[in-house]
């Protein structure tokens, strides 16, 4: 009788342990995906793609003098159809803004530094749900977070003998924590 409760834990434990890891599998690779990103964070931004593009215009502009219209043609040069708004940063300089871009205009030099900002694809959404920028989503977080301790310790039981938990498994788990150790001891240090 010990035999079969011990074959239909093993067989539940592997059950659950196969189907949790299929259910969570796209968040575990949105969390990994974005872990490594913001890992990175002094290297690049993982949530915005910025560009900048130097222009040139055919005139220089007097600040005392300049219109709408005048805007509207700088922006147009930049691309942009419309603008949201204007001002002057300083006494030759004009700033023009858009939805997702500016347009700093020299205006005595006849140059302008346009800077666009557009969403990451993947990274952006990835590292909203990673924060927990999405106010809700904390719960699901936890969920997502005690449900891998599960799926850690199913995994640890799945195999049986020299190479299950209490074979190899036991070394290689006393392994794993020794890199957290290290880091918490060094990091306890500073």
């Amino acid at each position: 009788m010990k035999t079969r409760t011990r074959d239909s834990l093993r067989k539940l434990n592997n059950i659950l342990h196969r189907d949790l890891g299929y259910f969570f599998a796209g968040l575990i690779i949105a969390y990994s995906l974005s872990g490594i990103a913001l890992n990175h964070i002094d290297e690049w931004n993982p949530d915005f793609i910025i560009s900048k593009t130097t222009l040139n215009f055919e005139r220089t502009y007097d600040r005392r003098s300049i219109t709408d219209e005048d805007i509207a043609t700088l922006s147009s040069r930049a691309g942009e159809s419309s603008f949201r708004l204007y001002d002057f940063p300083s006494e030759r300089q004009v700033k023009i803004y858009f939805r997702n871009a500016t347009l700093l205009v020299d205006l005595e030099e006849g140059t302008g530094e346009y800077e666009k900002i557009s969403r990451r694809p993947l990274f952006y959404q990835v590292n909203v749900l990673h924060r927990n920028s999405v106010k809700w989503w904390k719960w699901a977080s936890d969920i997502f977070a005690g449900t891998l301790i599960v799926i850690t310790v199913t995994g640890m039981l799945m195999l049986r003998g020299r190479n299950g938990f209490a074979g190899r498994g036991k070394w290689l788990i006393s392994a794993g924590m020794i890199p957290p150790l290290i880091a918490v001891v060094i990091q306890h240090m500073q």
